[in-house]
């Protein structure tokens, strides 16, 4: 069993900055890609960023430039750095591992449950 367990959510205002952090746990024998995605009330989820195993990232347009995604293999760990925070970037913000391969070499993705980021003006 895979666990992502996501923190760092909250409140902020208009320019600050937040950091998430979301650790995965259990039987795990290697992560593929990790990234984060957001969904704002009424709206699909959405691709914010993502980071491959070897250190590539993506980024979703309207956050290239603020935002930052790391992570720490040893850890099993992704992080998202979020500054000059707007209140169009208010969502719950979930984190994804993809192709996690377990101790039994069975593949599959996760999901955290979820954490609020709320900007206000």
């Amino acid at each position: 069993q895979v666990q992502l367990v996501e923190s760092g959510g909250g409140l902020a205002q208009s320019g600050g900055s937040l950091r998430l952090s979301c650790a995965a746990s259990g039987s795990i024998l290697s992560i593929n890609d990790m990234g984060w995605y957001r969904q704002a009330p009424g709206k699909q989820r959405d691709l914010v960023a993502v980071i491959t195993r070897g250190g590539r990232t993506n980024y979703a347009d309207s956050v290239k430039g603020r935002f930052t995604i790391s992570r720490d293999n040893a850890k099993n760990t992704v992080y998202l750095q979020m500054n000059s925070l707007k209140p169009e970037d208010t969502a719950v913000y979930y984190c994804n591992a993809r192709n996690v391969v377990n101790t039994s070499f069975r593949v599959a993705d996760y999901w955290g449950q979820g954490t609020q980021v709320t900007v206000s003006s």
